[in-house]
């Protein structure tokens, strides 16, 4: 019910950074399918181009997956914990100083709402009211751009970039089984669909142009097949 003192925001507005944590997310997601897809890809057509042998192919290529989504997992891990570490050191010191020097912090709090455009006496007004609220989350949200609420688990973010990678190299590690005569053909067309899918996805969720993002994808993707093809004919002659 609104009293008629407060503007009541559409549903979509009042999450909206919660929103933007998802699609985030969700960005990351196919950013971390994108690299399955090329580093499976990789392995298994480099394989290919040195044996016909499915069985080798294929260890190969689970291999990969595995030891991918591993590093994935754990770079991202590594990753996530030392930025939480770091928000929650600067989150500590924040809360010491609004402990400490409430009088300073309040007038900080005021000076950065006139600085984006209003008035001394209302960006006064609005630090104060944010303040009696909830001095810290006023203060962590304007001064340091963070949610003390919504801190980034790192045993998410680890598990959610090893299953994105894993499901990202299932593709070509399932492409690779069809017949001899058309397996790397087959498997190099199937990996550039995907890649042109989730270049133009990754572009789309971080709203950014997706014709020149999903072309430096499929060059990307088209080198390192083209490569990694090169290098096992190479050996399987050689050898």
């Amino acid at each position: 019910m609104n009293d008629g003192n407060s503007a009541v925001l559409p549903h979509s507005e009042t999450h909206g950074n919660g929103l933007a944590a998802r699609l985030n997310w969700l960005r990351a997601g196919v950013l971390g399918s994108n690299d399955g897809i090329v580093s499976v890809a990789g392995i298994v057509i480099g394989v290919a181009a040195a044996t016909a042998d499915r069985g080798t192919i294929m260890t190969a290529g689970i291999a990969g997956l595995a030891a991918g989504a591993v590093s994935m997992a754990l770079g991202e891990y590594v990753s996530v914990s030392t930025q939480r570490d770091s928000e929650r050191a600067i989150l500590e010191v924040e809360r010491r100083e609004l402990a400490e020097q409430p009088e300073e912090e309040l007038a900080e709090l005021a000076a950065i709402y006139e600085h984006k455009g209003l008035s001394p006496v209302t960006a006064r007004k609005v630090a104060e009211e944010l303040t009696e609220q909830d001095a810290f989350l006023a203060h962590a949200e304007a001064e340091l751009g963070i949610d003390p609420n919504e801190l980034t688990n790192p045993l998410h973010a680890a598990v959610s970039s090893a299953i994105s990678f894993t499901l990202g190299a299932l593709l070509p590690l399932l492409a690779i089984l069809v017949p001899t005569a058309i397996r790397i053909p087959f498997t190099a067309g199937a990996v550039l669909v995907a890649l042109a899918s989730t270049g133009a996805a990754g572009a789309w969720l971080g709203q950014a142009p997706v014709r020149p993002a999903t072309i430096r994808v499929l060059i990307g993707g088209a080198v390192a097949m083209l490569v990694t093809y090169t290098v096992g004919h190479l050996v399987g002659v050689a050898l």
